[in-house]
């Protein structure tokens, strides 16, 4: 499966960015407000520049407490994040995801931001494919 067919199962919400300056508290609310679990960091909300994510700011708590909520986006995030194209594969995308420990990947082309995929994303479509596949092996060996 293609990332451009797991993009239109996602629907066009369109991708959250926040600006490097973005305070990390704020980041915090639209992640809880919005349920997810990572935003796009970029100046202009076209190139990504970076990625934080809510494993990011759980992390720095741990680490520095509840002053770094006072940080900017930029101090905190994981600059020029791994991404993709909509023509890369699901299985591509999910082996640079668990080689790289990371759970969001930007999708890019011609440089400019044209949405996100999760982790999550990817193993549904790899489910949902698994199961077609079965579907039609079963088929197959029943005669149908």
């Amino acid at each position: 499966m293609l990332v451009q067919q797991i993009l239109k199962s996602k629907g066009d919400s369109g991708v959250i960015t926040i600006t490097p300056e973005t305070p990390v508290s704020e980041v915090a609310s639209i992640l809880a407000e919005r349920r997810i679990g990572g935003v796009v960091v970029s100046s202009d909300g076209e190139r990504p520049e970076g990625i934080l994510s809510e494993r990011d700011i759980v992390r720095a708590l741990a680490v520095r407490g509840a002053p770094c909520l006072q940080e900017t986006a930029s101090q905190m995030m994981t600059r020029n994040p791994v991404c993709c194209t909509r023509q890369d594969t699901s299985d591509a995308v999910l082996a640079r995801m668990t080689d790289g420990r990371f759970r969001h990947m930007p999708v890019v082309e011609n440089g400019k931001l044209v949405g996100i995929v999760t982790i999550g994303d990817v193993v549904k479509a790899r489910l949902e494919e698994l199961s077609m596949e079965k579907s039609a092996l079963e088929g197959m060996i029943m005669g149908y």
